[in-house]
């Protein structure tokens, strides 16, 4: 696999905005995130963080792609579908 070229959109999502629009994309079983594979997606967990990410496939819980890290870039990541709250492609 290999990583964006280029950094995710410069704006930070807000939930806020999305909440009761058709757009806005609730954990939804196994298939919801399928659509945002290789486009910049953001994610809140449900623990409250949020960061940009770059899904690329999924298997079972597991969610692979590249979250960004500011100064780092693109990083190589494993997210669990359980622990995502709220997504939104772009």
């Amino acid at each position: 696999m290999t990583p964006p070229t280029a950094p995710p959109p410069s704006f930070t999502p807000q939930l806020s905005s999305f909440q009761g629009t058709a757009e806005f994309s609730r954990r939804s079983g196994g298939r919801g995130i399928g659509r945002c594979f290789f486009r910049n997606t953001f994610i809140w967990l449900t623990n409250g963080n949020s960061f940009w990410f770059y899904p690329v496939f999924a298997l079972g819980n597991s969610i692979f792609g590249f979250r960004w890290r500011g100064n780092r870039g693109w990083v190589y990541d494993v997210l669990n579908r359980q622990r995502i709250a709220f997504f939104q492609c772009y």
